[in-house]
């Protein structure tokens, strides 16, 4: 691991609080899956006020169980001795955040950047039918980051310049990859895309990311 990388590991060591079993994981993981289809039923479902009422109060009769044992703080992430960043609760790739879709990213051959293969339903709907342009960023700016992170230096947004070149279509498989242009001391630069079912970038985006000083 690199001086920086060490530097950064450490940080993560000792800001870690929280430390999850697989068995937990696991579980959570399951339960926010099914917090995913959820937020999907209610943004299609038609049912009688009625029964909406029943589901609702159902709701939150279970959010009190869940309630019932709660930890100071949720999991922290945990950087990898390869500089990658498992992060459970992280917007974009957490298994356990119910709002992530999640993106699994991916290390291509011989370092030549990272690739993810997602789906985003209607719940990141911006124009009728299409991804919000925001949730695009917010994909593209976790994906550089951990192109920057897998070469070495897990570091932080400085700068994102996005071009949108299309609109992107939502419930269809997407793939978004990026790699590292540039470094210059603590800085790097990394140029990704998303692509459509078509073979097609829909957008394109340019960020610089920052190792932060210890």
């Amino acid at each position: 691991m690199s001086g920086a990388g060490a530097a950064m590991h450490r940080v993560y060591t000792d800001l870690a609080r929280l430390t999850l079993e697989d068995s937990q994981v696991t579980a959570l993981t399951g339960l926010a899956e099914r917090v995913r289809e959820l937020t999907e039923a209610v943004l299609y479902t038609d049912v009688e006020e009625d029964e909406l009422a029943g589901v609702t109060a159902e709701l939150a009769t279970l959010t009190e169980r869940l309630k019932a044992a709660r930890r100071e703080h949720p999991p922290v992430a945990v950087l990898g001795e390869d500089g990658t960043v498992r992060q459970l609760a992280s917007p974009v790739t957490g298994l356990l955040n119910p709002i992530a879709p999640p993106v699994r990213v991916e290390a291509l051959p011989d370092g030549a950047g990272v690739r993810a293969s997602f789906t985003l339903n209607v719940a990141y709907e911006g124009p009728p039918t299409f991804v919000h342009g925001g949730v695009s960023a917010l994909i593209l700016d976790q994906v550089l980051g951990e192109a920057a992170a897998r070469n070495g230096r897990p570091s932080m947004t400085a700068t994102l310049d996005m071009r949108y070149r299309r609109p992107t279509p939502h419930g269809v498989p997407l793939t978004a990859e990026a790699a590292v242009t540039r470094v210059d001391g603590r800085k790097s630069w990394a140029d990704g895309r998303i692509i459509d079912p078509q073979g097609r970038t829909t957008v394109e985006a340019t960020g610089m990311f920052v190792l932060p000083r210890f």
